[in-house]
This record gives C-alpha cells, sequence and structure tokens, in this order.
C-alpha cells in the first residue's frame, strides 16, 4: 500500500501528461460538409423534369454552396433546392416547385406573415418575416398555366442578402 503523498504525485502526473495530450492534438474550429455540385444536379434535374429551374451564378467567393437537392416535400411536391451560407453566417436558399398548395407555402415560409411586396430584379416578390424563428422569405408565383415555377428564396439571411441571391438567379442551361 502506497502513502498518500504518492497517490497525490501520481494523480498529478496523470494530470500532467493528460493536458499534455490535450494541448499537442489539433482541433478543428468548425466542421463543413463535402462539395456541393450544383450545376451537376441543375443540370440532372432540368433533364428529368423539363422544369426552367435557377440556380445562382457569379455569387462572390465568399458564399459557400451548402445543399444542393430535388426531394419530394409538403402536400407531395417535389422541390428544387439549393442553399447557401453568406458571408455573414447566415442561411439563403432558393426553393422551387410547380403550382404550389398553400400548404406548401406555409410549410416553407414557416407559417410566416406575409409583409407587403418588393421588387428585385424585374420581379415583384411578397414578403414574409418570422420574428419568432428568425425566418425571411420571398416568394414569386406565376400565373396559372403560365409554365413557369413558383420560386421562393427563404432563410436567416437579411432581405439585402437575399436580394443580391435572387439578382445571381439564372436559368439553368
Amino acid at each position: 500500500m502506497g502513502s498518500t503523498k504518492n497517490l497525490v504525485y501520481s494523480l498529478i502526473a496523470v494530470l500532467g501528461m493528460v493536458a499534455v495530450l490535450v494541448l499537442m492534438v489539433p482541433r478543428v474550429s468548425s466542421v463543413g460538409g463535402p462539395p456541393v455540385d450544383i450545376s451537376q444536379k441543375a443540370a440532372e434535374v432540368k433533364q428529368q423534369t423539363g422544369w426552367p429551374i435557377v440556380e445562382p451564378v457569379g455569387l462572390p467567393d465568399t458564399w459557400q454552396a451548402t445543399s444542393v437537392r430535388y426531394v419530394r416535400v409538403t402536400d407531395g411536391f417535389m422541390t428544387w433546392h439549393v442553399g447557401y451560407e453568406t458571408p455573414s453566417g447566415t442561411f439563403v436558399a432558393v426553393e422551387q416547385t410547380e403550382d404550389p398548395s398553400q400548404a406548401w407555402i406555409a410549410a416553407q415560409t414557416n407559417r410566416a406573415p406575409r409583409e407587403g411586396t418588393v421588387d428585385i430584379a424585374g420581379t415583384t416578390w411578397d414578403k414574409f418575416v418570422r420574428d419568432s424563428k428568425v425566418q425571411n422569405s420571398l416568394l414569386s408565383v406565376p400565373e396559372a398555366g403560365s409554365g413557369r415555377l413558383a420560386t421562393l428564396v427563404t432563410g436567416t439571411a437579411s432581405f439585402e442578402d437575399m436580394a443580391t441571391y435572387v439578382e445571381s438567379l439564372r436559368p439553368v442551361q
């Protein structure tokens, strides 16, 4: 049996080794996902659906693509989605679908109330603001039977960043 003094020395030695290991092991400050190839997925979706979908083109390098998908969402609507992280660390995405229901619009805007309209890039957008969950949305729904898709730009980004994002949207070739 050892003495209390030896126990304390052993404990200090072990804690010292742990501290050295913690200081030596590199740690990452953030975790990112794999690179997102928007152009390839956009071409696949356009070929599959024939929809006139859009993608952001010419955004500064400080905007980082985070997600791209074509999935079934609320009320079974197939929805084209392209998401970005803005330079300020907020999120913005474009969602497009054909002839959406009110339930689709409500779900995608997080049931935010409509707060007027705004003109961006020659299009009038309905403006939705959800203060309690910090979500802003811009919605453009074309006339029924026009062959155009409903386009929703949504996320935690400011309306200024959303305007930059909207101005970068171009039809997929």
